[in-house]
């Protein structure tokens, strides 16, 4: 696994991060592991959600065949 360094994190940050891991009952590591993953999954759904949202914009999720394009173009050779 990666280990990371945040430079200059404020101090109130710090503190807000160090209350939340003791009334949570955990490190401060586990905290900002929990924090950051809940970042993380907030991120993936958000991301999910604009696709989803562009897709309907562009019509569905009607697909292409990509075989039988290749054959079609093939065909016109």
């Amino acid at each position: 696994m990666a280990n990371v360094l945040i430079r200059n994190l404020d101090d109130a940050i710090l503190r807000q991060l160090k209350a939340a891991a003791k009334a949570h009952g955990r490190s401060l590591q586990a905290e900002i592991h929990e924090v950051l993953r809940m970042a993380s999954a907030r991120q993936v759904a958000e991301t999910r959600r604009l696709s989803n949202q562009w897709l309907h914009r562009l019509g569905g999720s009607r697909q292409t065949d990509s075989a039988a394009l290749i054959r079609a173009d093939r065909d016109t050779r």
